[in-house]
């Protein structure tokens, strides 16, 4: 295994090195060996005392000091000048076996000069919540940050009551973020924002390096990764509960997995995250929260884009433009597979917003129904899409307009039936058993969490296993934590 410093290499100002205090008796509760392996790791190695203490609190094995990366951001709509890496760092990055470079980084390891009055430690809950949802976005062929591992420190943190201590070794493209870039621009760093872009530039976008202006480039690059992201966060009914522009990647991946649910029932103004009380992030908002955090990444590239400022202003809002055409192209090509469309037709995306209609009158869970409108496909029973819905729900109407739709796609029923099924689980990381796992492991038993992680690694494998079930009425999830 090589381990780089690219990122700490940067001017001191960008990071701040940390030499972490070991835990008291750290644990591997589960290793992704699949994809140690991808990244040229031996799993066995990391399963010793010298692993164990790399992924527990970033010992490299070279002696090099693993760093907290400066960021500040826009919190709810609240810019704070100064965040960090409060209670994370960057160990440091890897190439994979297919020549990518990649980002070693935990969560839960302890205090670093960002921290403010934090602690640096990480709840086992929240540990194991990013560990199922990051691999199952994973699986679901969403971009994200993906999970290495997951630990247990043998010590306790406080939280509303005291929990058991955990850190998540996370891997992700980069971890520049947004407001990596609002940093150094609150702060009048021109400079810092040109060395900044520059290394996002030949990190991932290097065929940019050659543009006309590789700073406008980069910004039309990251706003069509992002408007390509959230679209397919969509169509699985994800909702990220926390999209301030510090948990914004410029990697185009889905990083910072807090208080994240997924729908059950289809509502777009729902919001789970406990901190979310005026719905900010709600489901339906996510589109117009993305072009919003591109709107400040905008401001803090104005500075490179062009000396003239009001010309640099119109190159932005000409790059920001971009978004709804990247989105929506995402978004409907997405839904005609969903519906079993292959052909293009004028009406398709009202009939995709008749059918949101009639889920969210019907109360209909989101998943469930494109499962089984897969299943009426093949077997032309509709009783059981139509119990998914309430009274008023106006679905047979839907049904039938749906069906005439198919009917014009002259092609056989069984590739339609195929791309449904191919592309809308038959399960998603539900709240109620992501729930359940937690107090189980937190009570000392992890063969839930592990017989659920393995389950969400083929989310598109018919099995009869319950994972599909909805929560009954007394299961449901109203809340989430991001458990800082």
């Amino acid at each position: 295994m090589q381990l780089s410093r690219i990122y700490a290499s940067l001017p001191e100002r960008f990071s701040a090195p940390l030499s972490p205090a070991p835990f008291r008796n750290p644990q591997i509760v589960t290793l992704n060996e699949p994809l140690a392996r991808e990244l040229g790791m031996n799993p066995d190695w990391l399963r010793s005392p010298a692993g164990i203490a790399f992924l527990s609190q970033g010992l490299r094995p070279d002696g090099g000091a693993p760093v907290a990366m400066a960021y500040a951001g826009h919190q709810f709509g609240h810019f704070v000048p100064s965040l960090g890496d409060g209670r994370a760092m960057l160990v440091g990055e890897v190439t994979d076996r297919s020549g990518r470079l990649r980002d070693i980084h935990l969560k839960g390891s302890g205090p670093t000069p960002f921290s403010r009055r934090g602690d640096g430690r990480a709840a086992l809950g929240p540990v194991l919540r990013e560990y199922m949802v990051s691999e199952a976005m994973h699986a679901l062929g969403i971009p994200t940050a993906r999970a290495l591992a997951a630990l247990t420190t043998g010590e306790s943190v406080a939280r509303e009551t005291m929990q058991p201590g955990g850190v998540i070794v996370r891997v992700a493209s980069s971890h520049v973020r947004v407001g990596t870039f609002q940093y150094f621009a609150a702060q009048g760093d021109i400079e810092g924002v040109r060395i900044l872009a520059d290394h996002v530039i030949g990190r991932l976008y290097p065929e940019l390096a050659e543009a006309e202006n590789p700073y406008l480039a980069l910004l039309e690059a990251v706003t069509a990764r992002q408007a390509d992201l959230v679209a397919r966060w969509m169509l699985v009914g994800f909702i990220h509960g926390v999209m301030n522009t510090d948990n914004m990647s410029i990697a185009g991946e889905t990083i910072d997995f807090g208080p994240c649910a997924f729908l059950d029932a289809y509502d777009p103004a729902k919001v789970f995250s406990f901190i979310d009380q005026n719905g900010r992030y709600a489901y339906g908002n996510q589109p117009d929260m993305a072009l919003w955090n591109l709107g400040r990444l905008a401001e803090a590239l104005l500075p490179l884009l062009d000396s003239n400022r009001e010309k640099a202003i119109e190159q932005a809002k000409d790059a920001l433009m971009r978004f709804d055409g990247v989105f929506n192209d995402t978004y409907l090509v997405g839904w005609r597979r969903k519906l079993g469309l292959a052909r293009e037709e004028n009406g398709d995306a009202r009939l995709t917003g008749r059918l949101l209609t009639a889920m969210h009158r019907g109360d209909a869970d989101f998943t469930l129904t494109f499962r089984r409108l897969g299943d009426m496909v093949r077997t032309e029973q509709t009783d059981s899409l139509v119990t998914l819905f309430g009274p008023g729900s106006g679905i047979e109407d839907w049904i039938g307009d749906w069906l005439a739709r198919l009917g014009r796609e002259e092609r056989p029923v069984e590739a339609s039936y195929t791309d449904m099924q191919t592309t809308n689980p038959r399960i998603i990381p539900r709240n109620h058993r992501i729930e359940e796992t937690i107090q189980s492991a937190v009570a000392g038993d992890y063969a839930p969490f592990h017989r659920l992680v393995e389950t969400l690694s083929h989310p598109f494998d018919d099995a009869a296993d319950g994972f599909e079930v909805p929560p009954a009425p007394h299961e449901k999830v109203m809340n989430t934590f991001c458990g800082t």
